[in-house]
């Protein structure tokens, strides 16, 4: 049997744009393959499209957290195995996970994030107004990045943006090595307790946001629709700004990109960049590790048998550049296909937000690139800090000039 590869080796990712190298081989070589977690279990890493989507669509996996083996530590301590808290779908196996995912999926809809797309317009404009008394050059993650994730998250959920920061700390806690384990958990206390104060003065007036209709559901409870947001801005906001910062990066590199994505602009707007806002969400791949699930009985997977209790990790930024699904999966070019990319996950834990996360990329670049015709990175894209070894790929700073 082919020895195991270590958790910490395929992580080693050294630059923003690929996949760790040891990724690249596995997909078009030995795509399932046995690999050791931190706590000692041996169980698989999958990196092909195919065998992803298997893996992420069966009910022969679970993904309850107390039955799983995390593929990373947490700032060097293993992941505690902790009872599933009320409210916390991310980490329930249907029908418990389908009982509040249903609640939230009417909330991101196709036709009511469309009903949406005019207001991420005007945050976008305003937020560009701003960018701009800042003069040039400008660090686009604290100008513009961030605060339009931030506004369109708060704004969608119900959450005042004077609140934002407290939320934000949580999601910067978990991605950032050098918040202590201690510090992360404070954060985690007090973004709990905020929201908690909302949904319970929702209950007495809600508003026209989702804190307000779920809030007008009596068989939930504060503490679960508390849960339940604390997941929907934690996953949503990190995705969003992670997204949008590597795709801004990726195009800054590739002018050439940068330049079709912005003729797309003229033409059609945010609708004209739809297509592609599908190519930079498979080429980036912002969720690295996070994604993974235990066999609750022995069951066949790529030829193998993974036996009950084993738990595998699916790799989706290796899936998304499988060239057995993509035609030049290492090429960043917007005008090829890359529908059926895993960026957003896959079955029914997909992200719920995704059409939100879509529109908020299509809106920012098409917003940023035809105001902006100038826009170039002010440093050399080896010099912009990367978050390489986070859950979500992210930016430190992205200093550009215009």
């Amino acid at each position: 049997m082919t020895q195991p590869i270590s958790y910490l080796q395929h992580w080693d990712r050294t630059e923003p744009f690929d996949p760790p190298e040891v990724l690249h081989k596995l997909t078009r070589t030995r795509p399932l393959t046995r690999m050791e977690y931190p706590d000692g279990h041996i169980g698989w890493l999958a990196t092909s499209h195919d065998l992803a989507r298997e893996v992420l669509s069966s009910q022969a996996f679970s993904h309850r957290f107390h039955t799983t083996h995390a593929p990373v530590t947490k700032k060097g301590e293993l992941f505690p195995s902790v009872p599933i808290v009320p409210g916390g779908f991310i980490h329930m196996d249907p029908p418990d996970h389908t009982r509040y995912r249903n609640l939230l999926s009417s909330e991101f809809g196709t036709r009511v994030m469309e009903a949406y797309a005019p207001r991420i317009t005007e945050l976008a404009a305003a937020q560009l107004a701003e960018l701009r008394q800042k003069g040039s050059p400008v660090d686009l993650l604290p100008h513009y990045i961030r605060p339009l994730s931030l506004h369109v998250l708060c704004d969608v959920l119900g959450v005042p943006f004077v609140g934002s920061s407290i939320l934000a700390a949580l999601t910067d806690g978990a991605n950032d090595d050098e918040t202590s384990l201690e510090d992360e958990r404070a954060a985690g206390t007090q973004a709990f307790l905020y929201l908690l104060d909302l949904v319970r003065t929702a209950r007495v007036t809600p508003g026209e946001n989702i804190i307000g209709r779920l809030a007008a559901v009596q068989d939930l409870t504060d503490r679960e629709i508390t849960n339940m947001l604390l997941i929907v801005f934690a996953a949503g906001f990190a995705s969003c700004e992670g997204a949008l910062a590597s795709s801004l990066l990726a195009l800054l590199h590739h002018r050439d990109q940068l330049d079709a994505v912005r003729t797309a602009a003229e033409t059609g707007g945010a609708k004209g960049v739809e297509g592609a806002v599908e190519e930079l969400l498979r080429y980036t791949t912002v969720n690295q590790f996070q994604i993974f699930r235990t066999a609750l009985a022995d069951v066949e997977l790529g030829g193998e048998l993974i036996r009950e209790g084993d738990t595998v990790t699916v790799a989706l930024p290796a899936a998304n550049r499988d060239p057995g699904k993509f035609a030049c999966p290492d090429r960043l070019d917007v005008s090829q296909d890359a529908s059926g990319h895993l960026a957003f996950g896959y079955g029914v834990h997909a992200c719920v937000g995704q059409r939100l996360g879509r529109l908020v990329l299509a809106e920012a670049l098409s917003t940023l690139l035809l105001e902006l015709p100038g826009l170039a990175l002010d440093v050399p894209v080896e010099k912009v800090p990367v978050r390489l070894r986070t859950p979500v790929l992210g930016l430190l700073r992205l200093p550009v000039r215009y």
